[in-house]
């Protein structure tokens, strides 16, 4: 599945290649862009089927915005809830910064695309404090920069679809 999934993102235009700066502030000659690529829906069902695959969860969450439709895409997959994690808690309403029930539950955090870690941390700390359970992350692309080390300082596994060495080798 890894190769059909890193044929798919070459073959939707996933990485750009020139000068960019990261969500973590690096650099980069290359931009893996999953929240277009995943507009497409053989893609976004492939990922969902994929990750779906990796292993048990009561539900699948994501921090919004670009691990929503992946959320959603290994919920309809798998047939359970997912949950979706503000970047913001909000003052109104139920406030809050997690849409959907964690508490208690074994959580699977979905991520499009991880460098250092610093989104699926902040993912992680959410689901904790809600009283979720967490074991592991599935990424769509892991750059290879460092995530999977800040994950496994915390005991948490990250499996990666496809890493950024698999795409820029096609």
């Amino acid at each position: 599945m890894v190769n059909d999934i890193a044929e798919l993102l070459v073959r939707c235009g996933a990485i750009e290649f020139g000068d960019f700066t990261l969500a973590s502030g690096a650099k980069s000659r290359y931009y893996v862009d999953i929240k277009t690529a995943a507009t497409n829906p053989d893609l976004l069902e492939a990922i969902g089927d994929a990750i779906a695959a990796t292993g048990d969860f009561d539900v699948v969450a994501g921090v919004a915005v670009g691990a929503v439709p992946i959320a959603v895409a290994v919920s309809l997959a798998a047939r359970k809830p997912y949950a979706i994690i503000r970047r913001d808690e909000k003052g109104h309403g139920k406030s809050g910064n997690i849409i959907g029930d964690v508490a208690g539950k074994e959580v699977l955090l979905v991520e499009d695309v991880t460098t250092s870690g610093g989104s699926v941390l902040y993912g992680i700390r959410s689901l904790q404090d809600a009283g979720a359970r967490i074991r592991r992350v599935v990424c769509v692309v892991d750059r290879e920069q460092g995530a999977d080390a800040a994950l496994r300082d915390i005991g948490i596994e990250l499996t990666a679809l496809v890493k950024a060495s698999d795409i820029l080798t096609q």
